[in-house]
């Protein structure tokens, strides 16, 4: 199971961490990066997270800004030196959709996950048959599409791992428990997991019936991250484009009101689980 913390996360924390001690040191960024004779790009990077800072550029950054607490100092500078190296998903990067890439670090770092998609499970209920059934008519090759199953079951115990999102929501398309995605007996394994799902100790799970009708919500797949010490973040997904923004807080705010949208209006607990159900017995017929 996952322990070790991974580096994205702690180039997260010093995003974070430096950004804050910037603005509490009522500096701009182009004003600090001018008196460290930095680009202003280098030292914009640095509190996007997207690349690793040194050691000496850290400590150069927390002069600048005034911190001097020494416990504080000390636990940055473990973060720094713990921000090198690679993520987990970094050996199925030549497979993987590389906006998703710059989701992941996001998913690892959130405190809660409410997703919902329109045609299909969402990607992290998952089971290793519906994955590989589901990427069969657009990959030939089963060596790939096994590399492909691989990962997405890498990132599925991240997530329900006992360290990983403390809580997670997920509202399924009654559309989707009825779309036959490989034969039935794959249908059967997947709704089976669907009910498991329910059972775990973080996660909600709800199903969306034909009766609600057309919903705005109901013509995206998306995925809501929360944080605690950041502004929620919106993922997209769609044949066109892969969208991960936190600025454009119009739009998360927009799908913060469909996700609850969909929660008043979808089944919860034994109804949904009636529900599901009753679809899995229609597989075995």
């Amino acid at each position: 199971m996952p322990s070790e913390v991974d580096p994205s996360l702690n180039r997260r924390k010093l995003r974070i961490a430096l950004r804050k001690a910037r603005e509490e040191a009522g500096q701009t960024q182009g004003g600090a990066a001018g008196d460290l004779e930095w680009s202003l790009s280098k030292l914009n990077r640095i509190e996007k997270g997207t690349v690793s800072v040194s050691v000496t550029d850290l400590r150069a950054l927390l002069r600048q800004y005034g911190v001097d607490d020494e416990e504080r100092v000390t636990e940055l500078v473990s973060a720094a030196r713990g921000s090198k190296g690679q993520s987990w998903w970094v050996q199925w990067s030549d497979i993987a959709n590389p906006r998703f890439t710059e989701y992941l670090p996001f998913e690892a770092a959130a405190d809660s996950l409410r997703t919902y998609h329109p045609i299909i499970m969402p990607g992290l209920l998952h089971t290793e048959e519906y994955a590989d059934a589901l990427s069969t008519p657009e990959v030939s090759d089963p060596g790939t599409r096994r590399r492909l199953v691989e990962f997405r079951t890498a990132r599925q115990e991240r997530v329900f791992d006992e360290s990983g999102i403390g809580d997670l929501h997920f509202v399924v398309d009654e559309s989707a428990l009825r779309r036959q995605i490989g034969g039935p007996s794959v249908m059967r394994a997947q709704l089976q997991r669907l009910i498991e799902v329910a059972e775990h100790p973080r996660a909600t799970l709800q199903v969306l019936p034909y009766s609600a009708g057309a919903l705005l919500s109901t013509q995206n797949a998306f995925v809501l991250l929360g944080f605690k010490d950041d502004d929620d973040l919106i993922y997209l997904e769609s044949a066109q484009s892969v969208v991960a923004t936190r600025d454009d807080y119009e739009m998360v705010a927009n799908f913060q009101d469909c996700f609850e949208q969909l929660r008043q209006i979808a089944y919860s607990d034994s109804r949904a689980i009636d529900l599901i159900n009753e679809v899995k017995e229609g597989f075995a017929g």
